[in-house]
């Protein structure tokens, strides 16, 4: 005998406890069930819940369906039905018609039988609209986010309503390949390249080093202007790593989240901060007034680059990234591009620049779906 199938009960506790973050094994031990058939229900749709199914007000319920079942064996007409119930003598009528007739009329077989023809799936938006799908399935092909698609569209095509999707529409397609509307392939395309949906509360926090810096300024003596983002020209970065022995720096400026990526060809102090040094003096000086760093010992020179480029280091609190959470956030918007592990010894400078300029072209929220690159230009152009 097979495994029992899952109850409508046991599926809405499962979907529960996955939206909550729960790994699968410990949900499977807390309904004292296989982990398999959980799986599959997760597997089947992408990790992300199907929407809960109510009863139409309007459809005849399991008790009205007993009351015909009732009344049918006591003999009663299907105008007297009707009147009892308060519906049209009609819907009686299609009711017993459907189940064949009166004498084969069985209330739950009927009601399960009307739950089951309930499911018409409408035709998946996408699917409908291939101008939409082929514009969609472009945008992910060059890493934009499906937010960034969707807010993009509604700019770009304000008075075409064939040219909108929400992105939890673009998600159900991806991770939902049974709609068979865009192509898994494109999953890979996606800052998280997960072949299931998963809940942001399963993520768990992420420890950072702690390093001795020599006269490091903390965070917390940083003026009030670099807080509210209004003043451009305040600058957070961090390395972000492939190999133990290959990173790469990144810098993203506050006011605009433009991102600038400096080859370094190892982590010594000294050759981080003349690389540095090198890039940030390219830039007009009324944009390079500050730089919040992670505690790294990487920028354990921080006063001979403060005294070549007039820019004031400030260190984070001991695993505190959230104090530079756009670099943290473009660190995250990288490894789309640079994948944990993989060596990024071999990149050039010319390569960095390239996925600079698609992280800067790209729409951004924080910035009302504006692109960096709009907003730093709108910045230099300001001071020149």
């Amino acid at each position: 005998m097979g495994a029992r199938r899952l109850n409508q009960a046991e599926k809405a506790e499962i979907w529960r406890r996955w939206r909550e973050g729960e790994p699968l094994t410990e949900i499977a031990k807390a309904l004292g069930r296989a982990h398999s058939p959980m799986g599959d229900e997760i597997a089947r749709h992408g990790g992300i819940a199907p929407p809960e199914r109510r009863r139409n007000e309007r459809h005849l319920s399991l008790a009205e369906r007993e009351e015909i079942s009732r009344g049918m064996c006591a003999g009663e007409t299907q105008a007297e039905i009707a009147r009892r119930l308060g519906r049209s003598r009609s819907t009686i009528s299609r009711e017993l018609g459907r189940c064949g007739s009166r004498a084969q009329y069985r209330a739950a077989r009927a009601d399960r039988d009307a739950w089951e023809r309930a499911r018409r799936p409408k035709p998946y938006r996408l699917a409908q609209y291939p101008r939409l799908q082929a514009w969609v399935s472009e945008k992910l092909q060059q890493q934009w986010s499906p937010r960034q698609i969707a807010a993009t569209l509604k700019m770009n095509f304000a008075n075409d309503e064939t040219m909108r999707v929400s992105p939890e529409t673009i998600y159900r397609s991806l991770y939902v390949q049974a709609r068979g509307v865009l192509k898994q392939e494109l999953l890979q395309h996606l800052r998280l390249q997960r072949r299931l949906r998963r809940s942001r509360k399963s993520l768990g926090p992420k420890a950072k080093r702690q390093g001795q810096i020599v006269h490091a300024i903390s965070i917390s003596e940083r003026p009030a202007e670099i807080e509210d983002r209004a003043v451009p020209g305040h600058w957070e970065g961090d390395l972000l790593v492939g190999t133990p022995t290959s990173q790469i720096a990144t810098l993203v400026e506050r006011h605009s989240r433009f991102v600038i990526l400096v080859k370094v060809p190892s982590k010594d102090t000294h050759t981080v901060v003349r690389a540095l040094r090198k890039r940030v003096l390219t830039l007009p000086q009324q944009l390079r007034r500050s730089l919040t760093w992670d505690r790294g010992l990487e920028l354990a020179q921080h006063k001979q680059f403060t005294l070549d480029t007039n820019v004031q280091v400030y260190f984070c609190d001991p695993h505190s990234p959230w104090q530079r959470g756009s670099n943290e956030n473009t660190n995250g918007l990288l490894r789309q591009y640079f994948p944990k592990g993989e060596s990024l010894s071999g990149y050039s400078q010319a390569d960095l620049d390239a996925v600079a300029l698609r992280l800067n072209t790209r729409p951004r929220e924080t910035l009302g779906f504006r692109t960096p690159a709009e907003k730093f230009a709108e910045c230099v152009a300001s001071i020149g």
